[in-house]
């Protein structure tokens, strides 16, 4: 099967347009003292309509060298207590900050949360003195998702077409 591969970026706070869907009922936490099976459990439940399959062959040793990169941060998005996203991101030397998932559980599509999760991202990331925000994603996630970062001020800086085998 054919997939197209966007990858996009935002620069600036300046090109950043805001969701403003923020509810009352949502937190969006830093994950500390993290646990491989809670990152895993997210990476599985969020990721299994979409084809997130390139850790499923993980040891427990990669998933645990992954949480322990000091370059590594965890959000998750909660609505009252129950669990409803997360994102993930990875950083260089250069300040250039990688979202490298992010998505939420399904019962919460189509409430606006994804626009709220990603602006909180994107605000925190430059926050943290980020240079470069970028994100890839494909024709095999939600059908809003690059949307969503369009929306947001993204960019696409690169498009690529990929054989993708469904097996």
């Amino acid at each position: 099967m054919e997939v197209t591969r966007y990858y996009l970026k935002i620069e600036s706070l300046d090109n950043f347009k805001d969701s403003y869907e923020k509810k009352k009922d949502l937190t969006i936490l830093k994950e500390k003292n993290l646990d491989i099976c809670f990152v895993k459990f997210l990476y599985k439940e969020i990721g299994k309509d979409f084809y997130w399959w390139d850790r499923l062959v993980w040891s427990d040793k990669e998933w645990f060298d992954l949480i322990s990169r000091s370059d590594y941060q965890l959000y998750t998005l909660r609505i009252l207590n129950d669990l409803g996203g997360y994102y993930e991101v990875l950083s260089d030397k250069k300040k250039n900050f990688e979202i490298s998932y992010f998505g939420i559980f399904r019962k919460y599509f189509g409430k606006k949360i994804g626009s709220y999760l990603l602006s909180h991202a994107i605000k925190n990331l430059f926050n943290q003195g980020a240079k470069k925000i970028w994100v890839h994603t494909c024709t095999l996630d939600h059908p809003n998702g690059l949307n969503n970062y369009l929306s947001r001020g993204m960019e696409v800086y690169k498009k690529e077409k990929i054989e993708f085998q469904i097996t």
